[in-house]
């Protein structure tokens, strides 16, 4: 079911009172606990664990479920339902992964559910498609492996971001999700080749392992909404095994639209048109990719990162999740936050467009 009209989807989750007691001891613990999901009439046996970082600590938890019996659900094998509690209103990792789409870009799904846990309402969660093989397959996309920026280490560079120490392995900040040891040699290899490759020689090397249009159409989106961890974490990257390129896949995009990860208040001009990273610094260093990069994004302010476009596409989310936030034990009390969070993202958008407008020049 879609989120598109005024229905959202419940899913019942039923865990054995001590498999919940053994989940709830230790939040940090990653080792999934046995229950029960019934969506509409049909039930499913899955595993559960939180996930997440900081969220963990938050009185919203978010969960990881994997599908045990039968082994998929929706074409996929395990779901995540992000409980966005920091972000007032539950709305921006959805708009995010839409605008990603609209962009062109490689983007998971994402979706509204209300969950129960043993008959209790938990509230508005946000379920996200999981980036894997199968999501690939759905796609219609050869297979290839795929690697998680699971921390800021993963920069494309040679360099921690913190300390600026050589960091111990290329494989610093990726963990790989889809593929086989062998796979990491290609990461490995794209790594080197973007820090070592000379300036003369960079533009007609790099494109043998970026898909460099791709990669300039998910910079935009990561400049766009103003994800400040975007450029060093909260992506994948996915190596397609008939061309052998790389390209990205966004993950985790709640601190955006004007506000951080924390929910706090990020002003619109914080992340300039050229963005950040290694390997962003050196397209931008080529003139012809910075030129293809200006007039996708001449494109894109005026059609689709426009308050016209965007509009329409906030006031629906709102429209869905308004009647369910004040059933919401943990947002009920916020209702007056989140009601002002649609006119507040707007005028982000706003803001952030004329800013984007100006720093055009910056890619001349």
């Amino acid at each position: 079911m879609e989120n598109n009209g005024r229905n959202i989807p419940s899913y019942s989750l039923f865990i054995n009172p001590r498999d919940l007691r053994e989940l709830r001891s230790d939040i940090w613990n990653n080792e999934h606990v046995p229950a029960q999901l019934k969506i509409s009439n049909t039930s499913y046996q899955v595993e559960i664990a939180y996930r997440g970082a900081l969220t963990r600590e938050l009185p919203k938890k978010s969960y990881h479920l994997k599908f045990i019996k039968p082994e998929t659900f929706a074409g996929g094998r395990e779901i995540h339902l992000n409980a966005e509690y920091l972000d007032p209103s539950l709305m921006r990792n959805k708009l995010s992964f839409d605008f990603f789409k609209s962009l062109g870009t490689l983007s998971p799904e994402a979706k509204y559910v209300l969950l129960l846990l043993n008959g209790t309402f938990m509230g508005v969660f946000l379920q996200l498609e999981s980036v894997d093989d199968l999501l690939i397959k759905k796609r219609g996309l050869p297979a290839g492996a795929i690697f998680y920026a699971h921390n800021h280490d993963a920069n494309f560079s040679l360099l921690a971001p913190d300390t600026d120490d050589v960091k111990d392995s290329l494989m610093d900040g990726y963990k790989r999700k889809v593929g086989t040891k062998s796979d990491d040699g290609y990461l490995c290899e794209l790594i080197y080749k973007i820090n070592t490759v000379s300036r003369e020689d960079f533009g007609k090397e790099i494109v043998k392992y970026v898909d460099i249009g791709k990669y300039l159409r998910w910079l935009i989106g990561v400049v766009c909404t103003q994800n400040y961890d975007g450029f060093i974490q909260n992506y994948a990257l996915y190596r397609n095994s008939d061309n052998g390129l790389f390209e990205m896949i966004p993950w985790d995009y709640d601190g955006t639209w004007g506000r951080d990860c924390y929910g706090k208040i990020m002003e619109y001009n914080y992340i300039p048109i050229r963005g950040a990273n290694t390997l962003t610094a050196r397209i931008m260093d080529v003139p012809y990719f910075r030129h293809q990069y200006r007039l996708m994004f001449e494109e894109t302010i005026e059609t689709l990162f426009i308050p016209e476009v965007l509009e329409p596409q906030v006031t629906a989310l709102y429209n869905v999740l308004r009647p369910h936030i004040n059933l919401d034990p943990y947002k009920q009390k916020s209702l007056r936050k989140f009601d002002a969070e649609p006119e507040y993202i707007l005028q982000f958008i706003k803001k952030r467009n004329k800013f984007l407008k100006d720093q055009l020049l910056e890619l001349v």
